[in-house]
């Protein structure tokens, strides 16, 4: 299964919810394609906004890793 989770600039939202979906995933061993974008371009290559990490950290979910991106074609490829 793949999964994008989708939010305007890919840096608060929807990395949250990457992280969340990909816990789930590992926790229940799913073997899950997930990802997350953008449908602006404004944060492209910046990390989770300042408050994301704090946010999931206190649930132990980890997103520090992640870069901002947006949606490409691919995105919607099967």
């Amino acid at each position: 299964m793949k999964i994008l989770m989708v939010c305007l600039g890919n840096i608060c939202r929807s990395p949250i919810a990457e992280g969340v979906m990909r816990a789930i995933a590992l926790k229940n061993n799913l073997n899950w394609q997930i990802a997350s974008a953008g449908i602006k371009d404004y944060h492209i290559g910046e990390p989770p906004h300042n408050y994301s990490p704090q946010l999931r950290q206190k649930s132990g979910v980890d997103i520090p890793q992640q870069r901002a991106r947006s949606l490409v074609a691919q995105d919607f490829e099967i």
